[in-house]
């Protein structure tokens, strides 16, 4: 038996080197990196994504969380995470007005690590440079992810810079700490996912789909 309670304080605290040997422990009894990531890495971030109000909004905290989470990454993906284009081509980005990456960085390697090819625009990255990356690299999809409230009109940019590039019908998907709490009608996106995986579910749903 294993927990991952250990991994979740010591990324909540910013703690690397205990994150690190704790993830490095998890391996060892045999825990599947993608179970680390689904039930210790992302509900430390849930748990951070609840604190990030006005009043406990606390930057330093978020950075130290991030360096945390990339050496944990480092260490259950030692040999990197391959991309390629098998499964289709992502392009993400936070969005500009938004400088925060820690989920789109988790994002970029789950897909990554599961055959997508991910390109990403980074952070505060503006709607035009997105859509025509997409437009550029033949993307199958775009991802967004927010964890400000203030990035929202921006994202609700995204499909007619699409539709104005000829691209309209390129699936739009949306996550992150603000974003997870509308609706995809409210974001004029197709999916709005409340982690990592269920961005992935809903693009493998897809092609499941347009494979029949």
């Amino acid at each position: 038996m294993y927990t991952m309670d250990g991994l979740i304080k010591a990324l909540l605290d910013g703690d690397r080197n205990r994150a690190v040997a704790e993830a490095a422990a998890l391996v060892s009894k045999g825990v599947s990196p993608d179970s680390i990531v689904l039930n210790g890495i992302d509900p430390a971030m849930n748990r951070l994504d609840a604190k990030c109000t006005i009043e406990q909004f606390n930057l330093l905290e978020i950075m130290l969380v991030g360096r945390c989470l990339t050496a944990v990454i480092t260490e259950i993906f030692p040999n990197g995470i391959a991309s390629s284009r098998d499964k289709g081509t992502v392009v993400i980005a936070a969005l500009e007005g938004d400088v925060h990456d820690i989920g789109k960085n988790i994002t970029k390697m789950l897909l990554a690590s599961k055959g997508y090819h991910v390109i990403d625009c980074g952070k505060d990255c503006p709607v035009e440079k997105l859509a025509e990356t997409a437009l550029n690299e033949k993307a199958d999809a775009v991802f967004v992810s927010g964890l400000i409230t203030s990035v929202i009109p921006n994202v609700r940019k995204i499909k007619s810079q699409l539709e104005a590039l000829g691209i309209g019908s390129i699936s739009v998907v949306a996550g992150g700490a603000a974003l997870k709490q509308s609706t995809p009608e409210h974001l004029n996106v197709d999916f709005v996912a409340d982690n990592a995986f269920e961005g992935l579910h809903y693009l493998e749903s897809k092609a499941a789909v347009s494979n029949n």
